[in-house]
């Protein structure tokens, strides 16, 4: 029991002077009803996340998503608005959209409460609130997966608005800062795998990988 309750005071919002109090409520509960006892609820996991996205960036907030999704068994297969576990609440365009984590990678699942369209600008919004990731759509969902570019290996103008940066890893990245000539420049391409969207100080970014992604949900 010592375990669930450490847990609780370091991430689930409960200080030492709760230990006392702990003891007492989860005295002869399972390790599931523990679990579901100390786990902080969505106005917390939010209010959280929130606090370190505008003091130490989106990086350090998503972090702290994966460190509670593992030590709250948070991680989702099928996240929904039904909200059998808390997720991160999204404002996209004025749509409610949540943010769960699928596994201990830190891969992430954006999803709707209101099916919408997918769009390049849905999802150049995404990578904007989180410039260290990329977003793509992948069997229907729209999947959230960190991301550190390799090294560069050369790089060409496509337009004059439009860069190609190949990487040493054999990818490409498309950047711009203009999304329509971005759009036009990569409608010219045949690509046959997944287009991953992303965002860094103000400039658009397509990357393009050589082998295809999949994932096992």
């Amino acid at each position: 029991m010592n375990e669930w309750i450490d847990r609780a005071i370091a991430l689930g919002g409960y200080t030492a002077l709760d230990r006392k109090y702990l003891e007492q409520v989860l005295r002869g509960k399972s390790p599931q009803e523990m679990l579901a006892w100390i786990t902080p609820p969505p106005s917390v996991l939010n209010a959280y996340f929130a606090e370190l996205y505008q003091k130490k960036g989106p990086q350090a907030a998503m972090d702290y998503l994966l460190e509670i999704s593992q030590a709250f068994e948070l991680f989702q297969a099928d996240p929904s608005f039904e909200e059998v576990k808390p997720f991160i609440r999204l404002n996209l365009s004025g749509k409610a959209y949540g943010l769960a984590l699928l596994d201990a990678s830190g891969l992430g699942q954006v999803f709707a409460q209101v099916a919408e369209p997918v769009t390049p600008d849905l999802l150049w919004e995404i990578a904007m609130i989180f410039p260290d990731h990329l977003v793509a759509t992948y069997q229907g969902r729209l999947i959230l997966r960190p991301y550190e570019a390799a090294e560069l290996e050369n790089q060409e103008a496509m337009s004059p608005l439009t860069d190609r940066l190949l990487l040493q890893d054999g990818s490409q990245k498309w950047v711009s800062y203009s999304q329509e000539d971005l759009i036009q420049e990569l409608a010219k391409q045949e690509v046959e795998t997944l287009l991953w969207y992303g965002s860094k100080e103000r400039q658009l970014a397509v990357v393009i990988e050589e082998e295809a992604w999949n994932y096992n949900f």
